[in-house]
């Protein structure tokens, strides 16, 4: 049979582009519809460069041509991203480091940290370097986490100043206020003091080359995560959130904070931990403590990506105390929860960096082990 271009147009009016309230015909979105026969070539132009609504916009539409038009059709689609310029984002670029990447919670008691350092150890096995900034002011764990406690960041002569050489472990560069106060020690400061503190961790340290640091903020929306944002370009943030309402309510509002006029950070994705339990001795059992796929859900909702679900084992636990982190378990199922994240969060990376003004506009060209990279 031959398809008439008319007839799918009509049919590709009923559908949108999420996020868009006008149709695909009327918002420009179907730059072109050609016909040959059977065979249907639609030019699609969208937005936003979020991976999972170009897929959405290209599944709608050959399901929409399949059932309102002929079930027969033959169906290619072009899909180009043109994304209007924005303004730079804010912050002053530190030499050397390639994506700024922040990690935080709408509350605390997610696993924040936890993620934090798995993704930091997930990326240096892929040939990353990679370092943490541990913005928690209030509560730095970092340095349990990678079982440097006792250490402490020695001076060095960086161009004739002095600086502070991070403290390393598991190939991962690491600065905490953590480093500065004893462990029983309450850091007690107002909110110029610490965000000075973060300042002189953030400029006044010798981070050498990295392709990714990973900022572990503090709980909430505050103080510190304006000045981070305010002190740094940040390339993207990544929201934690546990499946259960009240957690669910306030990553919302973390979510909220990034993507607002003001502060205009791309969110990267939400990771969902503490997904759900399973047993040792029932390997094939599931069970969901604090509820089921929460944050897929709301990743959904919010029409930011999913990165990834975590689910409840005890031995993360127990590495995070014992200071080695443990997506580094070679060959178990935290170490394959954590690739799997991991190079979803570098997938989003590189399709940010290629689509939006860059703090550094940086191809990331070493994806050792890592599938995310482009085909």
């Amino acid at each position: 049979m031959k398809l008439d271009r008319k007839d799918i147009l009509k049919a590709l009016e009923t559908i949108t582009i999420a996020g868009e309230g006008k149709n695909m015909v009327e918002s420009g979105a179907i730059a072109n519809v050609i016909t040959f026969g059977d065979e249907v070539v639609v030019d699609l132009v969208l937005h936003t460069p979020a991976m999972h609504i170009k897929k959405r916009a290209e599944d709608d539409i050959k399901k929409t041509i399949l059932e309102l038009v002929s079930p027969d059709a033959k169906i290619k689609i072009n899909s180009k991203v043109e994304v209007p310029d924005k303004p730079e984002i804010k912050g002053k670029s530190i030499p050397g480091i390639k994506n700024i990447i922040g990690v935080a919670s709408g509350k605390g008691g997610v696993g924040k940290s936890t993620v934090t350092a798995n993704l930091a150890v997930s990326l240096a096995k892929m040939g990353f370097s990679v370092g943490i900034l541990d913005a928690d002011i209030y509560g730095p764990s970092m340095p349990i986490m990678f079982d440097v406690e006792n250490e402490k960041p020695v001076s060095v002569m960086v161009d004739g100043k002095s600086k502070m050489k991070p403290v390393e472990s598991y190939e991962v560069k690491i600065l905490s206020i953590g480093f500065f106060t004893a462990p029983s020690q309450a850091v007690i400061w107002r909110g110029p003091m610490a965000s000075k503190a973060l300042n002189q961790m953030i400029f006044d340290a010798d981070w050498g080359e990295l392709d990714f640091m990973l900022v572990d903020l503090p709980p909430g929306t505050g103080d510190i995560h304006l000045s981070i944002v305010q002190s740094l370009p940040i390339t993207g943030v990544v929201i934690v959130s546990t499946p259960q309402a009240v957690a669910l309510a306030d990553a919302k509002k973390g979510v909220s904070m990034f993507m607002s006029e003001a502060i205009n950070v791309p969110v990267l994705g939400i990771i969902e931990n503490m997904a759900y339990f399973t047993p040792e001795e029932l390997p094939e059992n599931k069970y969901y403590i604090f509820g089921k796929e929460g944050a897929r859900n709301l990743a959904e909702d919010l029409e930011v990506p999913f990165l990834g679900e975590v689910p409840i084992v005890q031995s993360i636990r127990e590495a995070g105390d014992y200071g080695r982190p443990a997506a580094m378990q070679t060959g178990s199922i935290i170490e394959t929860v954590f690739e799997e994240i991991t190079r979803n969060v570098v997938r989003e990376v590189v399709s940010r960096n290629e689509s939006l003004p860059a703090t550094e506009a940086v191809k990331i060209t070493t994806m050792a082990g890592c599938s995310a990279v482009k085909k």
